[in-house]
């Protein structure tokens, strides 16, 4: 049920980038498939008619040349409503990669303090990994099979290099100035 509920919000968020069709968004999710898995078609265009059937998105459909029309989903302002209410939500405190790094393709639907907070907790959470991870590793035995051992091994290269990452990008959105919203949230008066 989660990962369908996911899809649905990434499939949403990816329309409210730009209007868009089916394929893609397939194509998109494809190539990042790694990373947040790729929704086969048969789960994707059900997802799309559902979004269409609640109002959340609308379809134009635009006629080209030798080629069958394509289907040009728009987000509505409720389909944006209901994506704000999903980005809005705190995010559980072991998130999975997946779940992260789809937050993160719609990082443009976050506050600046909500993407802050976003990576700031995904950190915490590498770093509790990292840890457990390093004392696995350094208690291997002798006795431990080769997979075990590889597989603790790459575990823990994974964590550290996400958490080089994740320091490197939290130093540079800190050194830029804050945004509007920020200062205008905090009470702060300016002039930008």
């Amino acid at each position: 049920m989660a990962k369908t509920v996911s899809i649905r919000y990434l499939v949403l968020g990816l329309i409210s980038q730009q209007p868009t069709s089916g394929y893609d968004i397939k194509r998109f999710l494809k190539s990042l498939s790694w990373l947040v898995g790729s929704p086969s078609f048969g789960s994707l265009y059900p997802t799309l008619h559902a979004l269409r059937e609640e109002g959340l998105v609308t379809v134009e459909v635009a006629p080209r040349q030798d080629k069958p029309p394509r289907k040009i989903y728009t987000i509505t302002d409720a389909g944006k409503q209901a994506l704000r209410g999903w980005t809005d939500q705190p995010v559980a405190a072991e998130t999975s990669l997946r779940t992260f790094m789809m937050r993160l393709i719609l990082s443009n639907n976050l506050s600046y303090t909500g993407l802050i907070t976003h990576l700031q907790q995904r950190r915490s959470q590498v770093t509790i990994c990292q840890v457990t991870l390093r004392q696995m590793v350094e208690s291997l035995d002798e006795t431990m099979d080769s997979g075990r051992r590889l597989a603790f091994g790459y575990g823990l290269a994974l964590a550290t290099a996400e958490l080089a990452w994740l320091d490197s990008t939290l130093e540079l959105l800190s050194q830029q100035p804050l945004p509007m919203e920020v200062v205008k949230g905090n009470g702060v008066t300016s002039a930008v």
